[in-house]
């Protein structure tokens, strides 16, 4: 997609990160009319684009710190575009990087309608998708923790459980399975650990849940509908 038009003939690519960032501004021409490194901050930002801003499109990539600048450009009336980390990490890789080369980057690819975009989250919805995301890593670290219990009984050549002890009905009598009093206390470290998480994602799908209901409970109803999806992924 070509971001250019007449009403938008400047171009700012901006380096974002927690504390600073490195904002650079390109002509229609390509012309270099900013390139400065400055606090991350709106007021800062605001300041820096004045005499452009009238006409500008501002890009920056898909890391962690573009909430507030997504905000600040939707608060200002600012076009927003926010590039695909991965995909731009493959059309702009180069053997010299830093922040100021990469903001121009930014800016070029804008320019040339070559940006790769990613989806600009709506802000009421963004910390339900960062708490599914938490759940998301709290399932891999509990599901880490059941394959280190099934490797260590295959590590011992023991017979099969027989029995899936992600349940928790079906973890009694684990640990006992290993004669080595040091085996059977890691996998009771396991177990345990296991437990907590299981109380942790109880109460997380929770919050999920009853938050999602507030952004769109007509579609979580209908997805909810389609044989496969269950509750937390509808």
């Amino acid at each position: 997609m070509r971001f250019y038009t007449k009403q938008h003939p400047f171009y700012c690519g901006i380096d974002l990160h927690a504390r600073t960032m490195y904002v650079c501004i390109l002509s229609q021409d390509g012309e270099v009319m900013l390139h400065r490194n400055m606090k991350a901050s709106p007021d800062a930002l605001l300041k820096a684009i004045a005499p452009y801003r009238d006409a500008m499109v501002i890009a920056v990539e898909c890391l962690f710190t573009w909430y507030w600048l997504a905000d600040l450009c939707a608060q200002e009336g600012l076009p927003f575009v926010l590039g695909h980390a991965l995909y731009m990490k493959a059309i702009h890789g180069g053997k010299t990087k830093n922040d100021k080369i990469d903001s121009q980057k930014i800016a070029v690819l804008l320019r040339g309608g070559l940006l790769p975009q990613a989806y600009v989250y709506p802000a009421a919805m963004r910390a339900t998708r960062d708490l599914l995301r938490r759940r998301t890593h709290l399932m891999r670290k509990r599901a880490e923790l059941l394959a280190h219990i099934h490797n260590t009984n295959s590590q011992y050549n023991l017979p099969e459980m027989g029995k899936k002890i992600a349940y928790k009905a079906n973890r009694d009598g684990v640990a006992e399975r290993f004669p080595d009093p040091a085996v059977q206390k890691s996998i009771e470290v396991d177990l345990a650990l296991i437990g907590h998480y299981d109380q942790l994602l109880r109460d997380v799908e929770l919050s999920i849940l009853k938050t999602a209901k507030q952004h769109h409970a007509q579609t979580l109803y209908l997805l909810r509908t389609v044989p496969g999806i269950g509750e937390i992924l509808s």
